[in-house]
Formats: structure tokens, C-alpha cells, sequence
């Protein structure tokens, strides 16, 4: 007899009745959604990730993640320049940045930041860029959304150096260990925990989440990258957001509802958002 060997697929977990997530940080505007973008929400708002925060990384797509939201109850914006994409930055646009988070569903400012792995622009402009835009987020009391790979010390001269941030911000796709977790948190920032906390190799990632407060942490798809196991490598989107904060709830001991609650009340809390 000819022998099945066709994988069955792993049920989405399961949250208790009124308890939700929200998903932190995805690209909604991206391409890869068009085709089923209102299947991608009514999925995601069926598992129970009831508010999503769709992020900017350039003028384009903060004015489109702020359209998004203006449609949809559950969607919110950030607003930013990505450090790929900061070196054609002028003067009108820093204007119609400043313009746009005046938006009511605008509720941080990024994604910014400095990535050494791309390396798309010359770190002295992600450099000048990123100084000036966490300028702009403080002025306007908003809170930060950063961007690191591999550019940690360089992160945090300029953020430990710009002075208090009273509006917070988060630390998104967490990267790093123990010690520069505690660093971020000394800034009054949250530590925003991706899929890939799930992968087999994250030790570092996962050893962060055991030892930082579950009060510190909001959870995120960074859709549509970064899928979770077990859908690692595909698409990501934010009904798989599920998969991230059971990891969380294993590594910490916790119950997949007790993560849910305070996550969602830590994300609500530094963002702003509605409760519901």
C-alpha cells in the first residue's frame, strides 16, 4: 500500500473567550496582500488579532498604512523614513512627514533606524537621518518604532543620547541579548517580539524573552516577513501572530491567554489605541 505522507497542517492555537492580540507591527500596504487583503483581516480578526498597527517605511507607504486605517476600525499607522530609503530625503519631506502624523490614526512615528546588513545607504546619511527623525517623533510626543540589524552600539548612542522619551517607543524585531535589552528598557522603551522567536536557533531571542518582564513586551508579525513555525518561510500576516505568543507563553511558563492580555494591554498602553 502506497504510504501518505502528506503533512497535516498545525491548527492556529486557540484564545479563550475575550481575550485578543495586537499585531504590533505589519506592512499592510505591501503588494504580497493585495489579492486577498479583506480574507487577510477577516482571518486575522477571526483568531482573535483584533487591531493591527500597519507600519510606514517611506512617504508612499505612510500615506498608504494611513488610508488603511482610515478605512478599517482596527487598523492604525505609523509614520516614517526606514534607513533604507533616507538617502533622497529633503526638506518638503520632512514637512509632509510632520503633516501626516497629524492624522488622528497616526499612532507612532517609523519606522526608523540603522540597518549594517543591507547597507543601501551610507551609514553617515542612516546616521544623520535617524538623529533627525527621533528629533521630529520627540517633538511631536510620539512614540519610536526602531529598525536594528546589526547596529546596536550606533542605535543606542543616538537614542541614549537625544535625552527622555516620554512618549516611549519600541524596539522592533528584537535582535539582541540580555544586556541590550535591559539598555532599551532603561529608556522607558518596549521590546517588540517577531516570529522568529519560534526558529530553532533563536536562543538569544528566546533566553531575552524569559528574562524580561512580560510587562515590557508587545508582539509583532512584521508581515509579510518572518513567518512563525511552523508556516516559517511563507507569507506572514497577522492571524499567525497566534504561533508567536504561544512560543512566549512556553518560554515564560505562562498560560497563551496571560500573555494575550498583557501584551495586548502593554501594546494599547504605549500606542494609544482604542479599547476594544
Amino acid at each position: 500500500m502506497e504510504q501518505i505522507t502528506k503533512k497535516t497542517e498545525i491548527p492556529l492555537p486557540v484564545l479563550g473567550n475575550g481575550t485578543v492580540l495586537v499585531d504590533t507591527h505589519c506592512h499592510l500596504d505591501m503588494s504580497t496582500y493585495e489579492a486577498d487583503y479583506d480574507a487577510v483581516l477577516a482571518q486575522a480578526l477571526a483568531a482573535g488579532v483584533t487591531r493591527i498597527v500597519s507600519v510606514g517605511i517611506d512617504l508612499a507607504s505612510s500615506r498608504s498604512a494611513i488610508g488603511l486605517a482610515d478605512q478599517h476600525e482596527g487598523i492604525y499607522a505609523t509614520v516614517g523614513v526606514h534607513p533604507h530609503n533616507v538617502a533622497e530625503l529633503t526638506e518638503a519631506d520632512y514637512e509632509a512627514l510632520r503633516i501626516l502624523c497629524r492624522q488622528p490614526k497616526v499612532v507612532a512615528y517609523g519606522e526608523i533606524g540603522l540597518d549594517y546588513v543591507k547597507n543601501y545607504t551610507p551609514v553617515a546619511l542612516q546616521k544623520e537621518h535617524f538623529a533627525r527623525q527621533v528629533a521630529l517623533a520627540r517633538e511631536l510626543e510620539l512614540p519610536l518604532v526602531v529598525h536594528d540589524r546589526e547596529a546596536h552600539d550606533d542605535i543606542m548612542e543616538i537614542l541614549e543620547s537625544a535625552g527622555s522619551f516620554p512618549a516611549g517607543g519600541v524596539m522592533h524585531c528584537f535582535s539582541g541579548d540580555v544586556v541590550l535589552a535591559r539598555r532599551v528598557l532603561a529608556l522607558g522603551f518596549h521590546i517588540s517580539i517577531p516570529g522568529v522567536v519560534t526558529f530553532a536557533k533563536a536562543e538569544m531571542l528566546q533566553e531575552t524573552v524569559r528574562e524580561i518582564p512580560l510587562g515590557a513586551l508587545v508582539l509583532e508579525t512584521d508581515g509579510p516577513f518572518l513567518a512563525p513555525v511552523p508556516q516559517r518561510g511563507k507569507r506572514n500576516e497577522p492571524r499567525l501572530l497566534l504561533f508567536t505568543a504561544q512560543k512566549v507563553a512556553e518560554l515564560k511558563g505562562l498560560s497563551l491567554d496571560e500573555v494575550a492580555r498583557q501584551t495586548t494591554m502593554n501594546a494599547v498602553q504605549l500606542f494609544g489605541l482604542e479599547e476594544r
